[in-house]
Parts: structure tokens; sequence; C-alpha cells
């Protein structure tokens, strides 16, 4: 790691400042909990294809594509049988065990495999599914396996108007068949309806059926056909957080009890090229350092916001160099660094939960405060470099009343985390940072 000729000495003041706001660009009409890391952190999953005993290790949130045609096959009228999808695929199995390795399960219902014009009758049979769905596997029925919904993924083939007529009946029939489970809506933005995401006006004035209004943002520089992604605080990203926090304003002004969920976003790294030709000749990954570091940092920069929970995209890869081929934590169900970085942020963090960031313009170094959930004495500071690359900067960190205990640098491999030599000198904590995050664990003395 070279030292960059832009090192700089950086003051952050972190005991007496307050929260400034370029991380946190919708910044909350007033205060609110934010929620600790164990209940924050996701994973999206698939079906039968999930491995709970492995995933387990970064998460106890786990999102599943849940085809509604693998419970009605073609006919959207089927008499349902669950626990047994019409394949028979038993989801009591499935999402059984997910519970019992204590994961808490969101169904994305994708009712979007059935073409709008393929349903026997939409109202009734939307209506009759999301019923059914909710009363066999809400937390209210006996199995008690799922506790939030996704009405729809990415439904872009449905009309506004198509979509918010299934939207409503489908959660009609999910309140009906157990109020207690969480209603959340497809991925919305706002502006315009696309083909990965439908507007978030299509539920205006439909609050009373959902909770939460879902997100999915990737951090992308380029669309087809090099979907070139880049580190996500770089401020030539198109969209990513601006997208979020358009939503967050939406939310604000229209629906301000509901939560905001962000549960896609990621970063493909494949150890391959690409094919010469086809639709992904282009295509440009990322190496599996930048993905862990951008992943780890996503979550720091989110906990910024009022958003309720993030879901990373993908548990799993087989290496294939294209658009969403090698976004998985793991390959083949081997872990990638990626894997150890996430699963050392959920022990670090678990038990706490974001308390302030402090940044000023001129400073090009991020350190976010985090308190433990019933300790307030036990403090983490985290501090990133938000660039990619080689840079270093020394940071010197304003400490007056604490202890540093411990100091340790994010994890790459399954040797655990590199411990960092740090002190305490005249109430000042000098770190020397660059793009992987550096963890302080600190006591407020009494």
């Amino acid at each position: 790691m070279r030292l960059s000729c832009r090192c700089v000495t950086i003051l952050v003041v972190l005991c007496f400042s307050p929260l400034i706001a370029d991380e946190a660009a919708a910044a909350d009409p007033v205060v609110k909990t934010k929620p600790l890391f164990r209940d924050f952190m996701g994973i999206n999953g698939h079906t039968v294809n999930f491995r709970p005993e492995l995933y387990g290790k970064v998460c106890r949130l786990v999102r599943d594509y849940h085809p509604m045609n693998w419970d009605t096959g073609a006919n959207t009228d089927y008499p349902l049988d669950f626990p047994f999808a019409r394949n028979r695929v038993n989801w009591e199995h499935v999402y059984g065990a997910w519970k019992k390795h204590g994961f808490k399960t969101d169904a994305c219902l994708m009712f979007e495999t059935h073409p709008p014009d393929a349903w026997s009758d939409l109202p009734d049979d939307a209506f009759k599914y999301g019923k059914r769905f909710a009363e066999s596997f809400g937390p209210s029925s006996k199995l008690a396996v799922v506790e939030t919904v996704e009405i729809g993924n990415e439904p872009g083939k449905y009309s506004d108007e198509d979509y918010r007529h299934v939207f409503e009946n489908m959660a009609r029939g999910i309140r009906l068949g157990d109020p207690r489970i969480k209603i959340a809506t497809c991925n919305v933005n706002v502006g315009k309806s696309g083909n990965y995401h439908k507007s978030v006006e299509c539920v205006r004035g439909l609050e009373e059926l959902y909770d939460v209004l879902n997100i999915h943002s990737y951090a992308m520089l380029e669309e087809w056909p090099t979907w070139k992604r880049s580190y996500p605080e770089d401020k030539n990203l198109p969209k990513f957080m601006r997208d979020i926090d358009e939503l967050l304003l939406w939310r604000d002004q229209h629906a301000a009890s509901k939560e905001v969920w962000v549960t896609e976003f990621g970063w493909d790294a494949s150890t391959k090229s690409p094919l010469p030709s086809g639709d992904f000749a282009k295509w440009q990954g990322n190496t599996e350092i930048e993905q862990a570091q951008w992943l780890v940092r996503t979550y720091l920069l989110l906990a910024t916001r009022d958003v309720q929970r993030a879901y990373l995209y993908f548990f799993n890869d087989d290496d294939t160099p294209q658009l969403h081929g090698s976004s998985g934590i793991t390959r083949n169900y081997e872990p990638k660094p990626s894997f150890y970085a996430i699963a050392h942020l959920y022990r670090a963090l678990g038990d706490f939960r974001f308390a302030r960031v402090v940044n000023q313009p001129d400073q090009n170094a991020l350190v976010h405060e985090f308190e433990h959930e019933s300790d307030s004495t036990k403090v983490v500071w985290v501090a990133w470099l938000p660039t990619r690359g080689d840079e270093v900067s020394i940071v010197n960190l304003t400490a007056k009343g604490f202890e540093l205990e411990s100091a340790e640098r994010m994890p790459l491999d399954d040797t655990g985390p590199t411990r960092v030599d740090l002190k305490i000198v005249n109430d000042s904590l000098r770190i020397s940072v660059d793009t992987t995050p550096i963890y302080c664990n600190l006591r407020r003395k009494p």
C-alpha cells in the first residue's frame, strides 16, 4: 500500500460534533431509532438452493424469490395445497429450516411469472393467493415461517394500472389471511415506471395495504453494454444513493409512517473474462476485494439514512462473467473475500446501532460512530476512505473521554481481522486510513 501524495491530516471531532448530512441527504424530520445491525443486514437467497447453516454467519434476515407459478402452475386459479407448491416443493421444509437456523424470512411473491393476460380472474385469483399464503405461513399461522411478503419483484412488463390491480387485491387477501404479516411493495422508484421497477405513485392512496416501500439500487456508472459499476460513495454515480434518498423524501411527504427497505444492492466479481461475442462481450466486473470493501461500506452508508433493512445481492454464484452472474458472497458455496468481510461486520456491529457520522466538506475520510444497544459506554468507530485504489490518509480523531480497547482491519479471508496497533495519546487517536474499513473498539470513561 503506497502513501499517496494526497496524504492529509484530518481533524474529526466526534465527541461534540453534530450529525453532518452529506451522508444523510434524506435527513429524518424527527429523531427515529436506528435499527441494530443484526436487524438491519440481510441477504438474497433462493428457495431450495439457500443453505441457512452457511449464511447464518453473515446475517439473520433472508429474502426469497418465491415464484407464484411454482404454487399454481400455469393456472392462477389452481386450488392451493400449502405447504406444498404445485411442483411439490414443501415450503414448510424450506422456510422451516431457515427459521430453525435463526433467520427471519421475507418472501418476494413473484406473480410476474404469470403474464398480465394469463390470469383466470386477476382480482379474485390475486386475493385468494395472498390470503392463502398469509394464513398458511404468516406469523399467526401454525407454521409461522414467513414474517414479511413483497407483492412482486420487478414487474416491469405490467402496466401501472395492472400492477396496482394485482397489488391492491393481493394485499387485501394478505391482510385478511394474517394481519400480522408485513407487506412490502415491489421495487419502486420516484418518477416514471421502467423495465425493472414501478413508480411509487402506483401505490399512492393504498397506505393501509402496505407497511414497507421497497427499492433495488445498484452503483451503476454505465448501463448496457458494459454495466460498469463504481464504489458506493462515487459522486459521479447517476443514481444509487440518489434513488434511495428520493424515495425517502417521497415517503416523508406522502407515507411518513412506512419503512423503506433496500432489498437489492451489490457488485459482480468474477475471475473470468466475458465471452468475446454476445450480450455480455463488453461487460465489466469488479475485483473480489472491491466487492468486499464496497458491500461493507454500503451497509455503513445506508445505516446513516432512515432505511430499516438492507439485503445484499447475492448469496452464491458460479463465477459467470456477466451481469448478476458473479454477485455471490460465495462461489459454488465456497466463501469469497466478501463473505469474510460481511461476517465480520455482522459480528462487530450486530449489537450496535448507528449513532452519528462526521464528514466536513474538506475531509476525504469517513468516520461513523456506533453505540451498543444496552451499554452506552461501548462505542465502535469505523473509518475508511470513500474512494477506490491505494490512497492512504492520516486521520487524527479527538478521543477525549474514551479508552481504546482494540482496533482491527476488516478481514478478507478466514484468518480473521488484522490487529491494528493504535493508541490514544493526549486525547488524540491517529489512524492511517485506506479504502478497507478499520474498526476501533472504544469505551467511554466514567
